[in-house]
Protein backbone atom coordinates (compact mmCIF):
# COMPACT_ATOMS: atom_id res chain seq x y z
CA UNK A 1 0.00 0.00 0.00
CA UNK A 2 1.50 3.78 -0.87
CA UNK A 3 0.65 5.24 1.98
CA UNK A 4 2.61 2.94 4.27
CA UNK A 5 5.30 2.46 1.92
CA UNK A 6 5.53 6.16 2.49
CA UNK A 7 5.27 6.23 6.00
CA UNK A 8 8.30 4.17 6.47
CA UNK A 9 10.27 6.14 3.39
CA UNK A 10 10.35 3.40 1.13
CA UNK A 11 8.68 3.10 -2.09
CA UNK A 12 7.54 0.65 -4.46
CA UNK A 13 8.99 2.75 -7.44
CA UNK A 14 11.77 2.89 -9.17
CA UNK A 15 12.26 4.97 -12.60
CA UNK A 16 11.87 1.16 -14.19
CA UNK A 17 8.76 0.55 -13.03
CA UNK A 18 6.67 -0.42 -16.00
CA UNK A 19 3.26 0.83 -14.20
CA UNK A 20 4.85 4.09 -15.07
CA UNK A 21 5.65 3.30 -19.12
CA UNK A 22 4.99 6.91 -21.78
CA UNK A 23 1.35 5.56 -21.99
CA UNK A 24 0.71 5.77 -18.38
CA UNK A 25 2.21 8.56 -17.71
CA UNK A 26 0.06 10.47 -20.18
CA UNK A 27 -2.82 8.64 -18.66
CA UNK A 28 -2.26 10.43 -15.34
CA UNK A 29 -1.22 13.90 -17.14
CA UNK A 30 -5.04 13.66 -18.66
CA UNK A 31 -6.82 12.55 -15.39
CA UNK A 32 -4.62 15.58 -13.59
CA UNK A 33 -6.25 17.80 -16.09
CA UNK A 34 -9.48 16.36 -15.91
CA UNK A 35 -10.12 13.46 -12.87
CA UNK A 36 -13.68 13.42 -14.08
CA UNK A 37 -13.08 12.19 -17.54
CA UNK A 38 -14.84 8.96 -18.57
CA UNK A 39 -12.97 6.44 -19.98
CA UNK A 40 -14.02 6.61 -23.39
CA UNK A 41 -13.10 10.28 -23.35
CA UNK A 42 -9.83 9.09 -22.27
CA UNK A 43 -9.08 6.60 -24.03
CA UNK A 44 -10.00 9.42 -27.79
CA UNK A 45 -7.11 11.39 -26.05
CA UNK A 46 -4.80 8.82 -25.73
CA UNK A 47 -5.07 6.72 -28.86
CA UNK A 48 -6.39 3.69 -26.83
CA UNK A 49 -9.85 1.65 -26.02
CA UNK A 50 -12.00 2.27 -23.25
CA UNK A 51 -11.18 -0.76 -22.43
CA UNK A 52 -7.65 -0.67 -22.81
CA UNK A 53 -7.64 2.68 -20.73
CA UNK A 54 -9.82 0.97 -17.83
CA UNK A 55 -7.66 -1.80 -17.39
CA UNK A 56 -4.38 0.71 -17.03
CA UNK A 57 -6.45 3.00 -14.79
CA UNK A 58 -7.77 0.24 -12.77
CA UNK A 59 -3.90 -1.18 -12.57
CA UNK A 60 -2.70 1.67 -11.31
CA UNK A 61 -5.37 2.04 -9.15
CA UNK A 62 -4.59 -1.61 -7.77
CA UNK A 63 -0.93 -0.83 -7.33
CA UNK A 64 -1.36 2.38 -5.54
CA UNK A 65 0.04 4.89 -8.22
CA UNK A 66 -3.31 6.38 -8.08
CA UNK A 67 -4.10 6.55 -4.48
CA UNK A 68 -7.32 8.62 -5.02
CA UNK A 69 -9.51 11.33 -6.99
CA UNK A 70 -10.38 14.21 -4.85
CA UNK A 71 -12.45 17.57 -4.77
CA UNK A 72 -11.12 20.58 -3.90
CA UNK A 73 -13.30 23.42 -1.92
CA UNK A 74 -12.95 26.65 -0.95
CA UNK A 75 -12.30 26.80 2.40
CA UNK A 76 -13.75 30.42 3.35
CA UNK A 77 -16.98 29.30 1.28
CA UNK A 78 -17.25 27.07 4.13
CA UNK A 79 -16.86 29.33 6.44
CA UNK A 80 -13.60 28.87 7.26
CA UNK A 81 -11.27 31.71 5.78
CA UNK A 82 -8.51 31.37 8.24
CA UNK A 83 -5.88 29.01 6.83
CA UNK A 84 -2.41 28.44 8.93
CA UNK A 85 0.42 26.03 9.54
CA UNK A 86 2.46 24.65 12.22
CA UNK A 87 4.95 23.33 13.41
CA UNK A 88 4.64 21.27 16.41
CA UNK A 89 7.86 19.98 18.49
CA UNK A 90 6.32 17.10 21.15
CA UNK A 91 7.46 17.08 24.42
CA UNK A 92 9.41 14.05 25.64
CA UNK A 93 7.29 10.67 25.13
CA UNK A 94 4.52 12.75 23.78
CA UNK A 95 5.35 12.00 20.23
CA UNK A 96 2.08 9.54 19.69
CA UNK A 97 -0.02 12.12 21.15
CA UNK A 98 0.36 14.66 18.81
CA UNK A 99 -0.42 12.48 15.41
CA UNK A 100 -3.29 10.70 17.58
CA UNK A 101 -4.56 14.44 18.11
CA UNK A 102 -4.17 15.73 14.78
CA UNK A 103 -6.04 12.59 14.05
CA UNK A 104 -9.15 13.59 15.93
CA UNK A 105 -9.48 17.22 14.82
CA UNK A 106 -11.36 18.12 12.04
CA UNK A 107 -9.96 21.83 11.57
CA UNK A 108 -6.14 20.03 10.66
CA UNK A 109 -6.62 18.88 6.79
CA UNK A 110 -2.76 17.83 6.77
CA UNK A 111 0.05 16.33 8.77
CA UNK A 112 2.79 15.47 8.46
CA UNK A 113 6.00 14.15 9.78
CA UNK A 114 9.40 16.27 9.37
CA UNK A 115 13.08 16.44 10.32
CA UNK A 116 14.10 19.32 11.54
CA UNK A 117 13.93 20.22 15.21
CA UNK A 118 10.16 20.30 14.87
CA UNK A 119 8.66 16.84 14.37
CA UNK A 120 4.91 17.30 12.81
CA UNK A 121 3.66 20.48 10.55
CA UNK A 122 0.07 20.64 10.36
CA UNK A 123 -2.51 22.17 7.95
CA UNK A 124 -5.16 23.80 9.87
CA UNK A 125 -8.09 25.98 8.98
CA UNK A 126 -10.82 27.83 11.31
CA UNK A 127 -13.23 30.46 11.40
CA UNK A 128 -11.48 32.58 13.40
CA UNK A 129 -7.86 33.34 14.40
CA UNK A 130 -9.49 32.85 17.72
CA UNK A 131 -10.88 29.80 16.75
CA UNK A 132 -7.53 28.46 15.66
CA UNK A 133 -5.71 29.75 18.81
CA UNK A 134 -8.73 27.18 20.87
CA UNK A 135 -7.22 24.16 18.18
CA UNK A 136 -3.46 25.02 18.76
CA UNK A 137 -3.87 25.22 22.42
CA UNK A 138 -5.01 21.61 22.41
CA UNK A 139 -1.62 20.68 21.51
CA UNK A 140 0.50 22.89 23.81
CA UNK A 141 -0.55 19.83 25.96
CA UNK A 142 2.22 17.70 24.37
CA UNK A 143 4.51 20.20 23.04
CA UNK A 144 5.03 23.36 21.68
CA UNK A 145 3.45 25.09 18.83
CA UNK A 146 4.88 27.66 16.24
CA UNK A 147 2.08 28.89 13.67
CA UNK A 148 2.11 30.51 10.50
CA UNK A 149 -1.03 32.61 9.22
CA UNK A 150 -1.35 32.01 5.55
CA UNK A 151 -2.06 35.91 3.81
CA UNK A 152 -2.19 34.66 0.14
CA UNK A 153 -1.40 31.19 -1.90
CA UNK A 154 0.90 32.45 -4.95
CA UNK A 155 0.84 28.26 -6.06
CA UNK A 156 -2.11 26.36 -4.90
CA UNK A 157 -1.83 22.84 -4.78
CA UNK A 158 -1.13 21.44 -7.75
CA UNK A 159 -0.81 17.77 -9.78
CA UNK A 160 2.64 16.13 -9.47
CA UNK A 161 4.58 17.01 -12.55
CA UNK A 162 4.27 13.39 -14.69
CA UNK A 163 7.38 13.34 -17.35
CA UNK A 164 7.67 11.56 -20.14
CA UNK A 165 9.90 8.70 -20.27
CA UNK A 166 12.99 9.44 -21.65
CA UNK A 167 14.04 6.68 -23.69
CA UNK A 168 10.49 6.72 -25.05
Amino acid sequence: MPTQSRRNGQSPYTADNVLLDQVNRRLLAELHADPRITMSALGRRVGMSAPAVTERVQRMERTGVITGYRMQVDPAALGLPVTAFARVRPAVGQLPKIAELAQALPQVTECHRITGEDCFLLKLHAPTVGQLQEVLDQFLRYGQTSTSLVVSTPVPLRPLPVEADSDG
